[in-house]
């Protein structure tokens, strides 16, 4: 079964946090969610979520993808502490995911995982950051071998799927789709 980390930092966008816990879940993966520090934490939209587990306490742990939300200030607590760079970078030595939405991909900037990549973000993020050898890019969901990023609360969704067909296959993907019934 394939295992994914959500880190939720204080400021998280909630709606994106909560949308690839869920879609990742309805496909049968593992998802754990890891808090920054010990209770709840408040996402942008002040829903406050209990996380599974502490950060700390899945460090040593494997994992096939870390995929983090946006959100302002989400987004910099992510990027500015060294326990999830740290893991950013261990996942992108090892050839595993790294996955990022609307503001986040400024922690994947940080940790060098975007660096000759195609990415995006929500705007006025990554289009600022330099990335050597990168390419910005509009696009709602933009994959470039194993690091996947996107705009916004909008793409949370098409997001979600994205990692879902990365990690289980488009059968599966079009199933939990399906069950969502989008338009």
């Amino acid at each position: 079964m394939s295992r994914v980390l959500v880190p939720l930092a204080s400021g998280f966008e909630d709606l994106e946090a909560v949308t690839i816990v869920d879609v990742l879940r309805r496909a049968g993966i593992e998802v754990v969610t890891a808090g920054l520090q010990p209770g709840l934490v408040e996402g942008s939209r002040k829903t406050r979520v209990q996380p599974d587990t502490l950060i700390d306490d899945v460090l040593e742990q494997e994992f096939d993808m870390i995929a983090l939300p946006g959100g302002m200030p989400g987004a910099k607590n992510l990027r500015d502490d060294v326990r999830i760079q740290s893991l950013l970078g261990r996942m992108a030595r090892d050839g595993r995911y790294t996955a990022a939405i609307c503001a986040a991909p400024i922690a994947l900037a940080q940790a060098g995982v975007l660096d000759g990549k195609r990415v995006t973000s929500f705007p006025g993020f990554l289009d600022r950051v330099p990335i050597p050898g990168g390419r910005y890019v509009e696009e709602a969901v933009v994959v470039d071998g194993k690091v996947v990023t996107s705009r916004g609360p909008g793409t949370a969704m098409d997001f979600a799927l994205e990692l879902v067909r990365l990690l289980v296959g488009t059968e599966v993907r079009n199933r939990v789709e399906a069950g969502l019934v989008r338009p």
